[in-house]
């Protein structure tokens, strides 16, 4: 491996996130992570015919691959024949492979919105005004509705999962490199959830946080475990985002993104195994 490893930089920087500018986030990360790596940045469809020209490829703001689900496929399945190391990899057990995993959370007893994916575990759900079915491959809320009771009756299954649709105070994010904890953002006002400031965890809520982080496994990456603050002032989950998880680092102050680039140079060289900067 040589002294300054390259790096593919996936990236769909036009890509139009509501409330979020992907391709400023990827622009300064990329800026600050050229003084330890050479650094390529290209489009999620190039990244297949790309990636054996470099040592690892780091999958950031890519949309959601339901865009272009055969050539991510076909990306992975490419990645694993040749050996070339993925950032984060791709062992990860939440989005990166579906929402099956709140299913599984659920089911172990973990604090996750109640989620079920039969008519015949709808009774596991409490009775509620609305319920949320969103499709199992779903991403940024695409496909995401809402439905009363009596209209689950006629739902088609298989492909969904149905949620009670959860009274909150307001949504939290836990960011973290590896299984080391960053920063939290919270969007006080329930109805402009992009609009989001920095969050004082407090050591119940990194208990909360750390859990879906140490069930997942992955030794090395960038996840966001998302939650809820519920009206009795319980944390239940809503997202583990494990595959480009959008890092809102334009929301916290200059000393934190600086200790979050030092944290992503650090796990990338551990990653690859080299050595980073003295």
């Amino acid at each position: 491996m040589p002294a300054r490893p390259s790096l593919l930089y996936v990236t769909d920087l036009a890509y139009p996130a509501r409330g979020r500018r992907y391709c400023d986030e990827d622009i300064f990360l990329t800026s600050r992570l050229r003084a330890d790596f050479d650094i390529a940045l290209c489009h999620p469809l190039d990244a297949t015919a790309l990636m054996d020209g470099f040592d690892a490829v780091v999958v950031r703001n890519s949309g959601p691959v339901l865009h272009y689900q055969q050539e991510y496929d076909t990306f992975r399945e490419r990645a694993t024949a040749l050996g070339i190391p993925v950032y984060n990899p791709l062992t990860g057990r939440a989005d990166m492979v579906g929402k099956q995993y709140l299913l599984d959370l659920a089911g172990a007893g973990y604090p996750v919105i109640p989620t079920v994916d039969r008519p015949e575990d709808l009774e596991r759900l409490p009775e509620t005004a609305s319920y949320a079915v969103k499709p199992k491959a779903g991403a940024d809320s695409i496909g995401l509705r809402f439905v009363t009771r009596a209209e689950l009756a006629g739902l088609t299954w298989g492909d969904v999962l149905v949620q009670p649709r959860v009274d909150f105070r307001y949504e939290v994010s836990f960011s973290y490199v590896d299984d080391m904890f960053q920063y939290a953002l919270y969007a006080p006002d329930p109805d402009r959830r992009w609009v989001l400031e920095p969050y004082e965890a407090t050591e119940a809520d990194l208990d909360f946080a750390r859990k879906f982080v140490n069930w997942n496994t992955l030794d090395q990456g960038i996840q966001r475990v998302d939650a809820c603050r519920t009206p009795a002032g319980d944390l239940l989950l809503v997202e583990l985002e494990d595959l480009n998880p959008y890092l809102s680092l334009d929301r916290v102050p200059e000393s934190v993104q600086d200790a979050f680039v030092t944290a992503m140079a650090d796990s990338l060289h551990r990653f690859l195994g080299t050595v980073g900067r003295p």
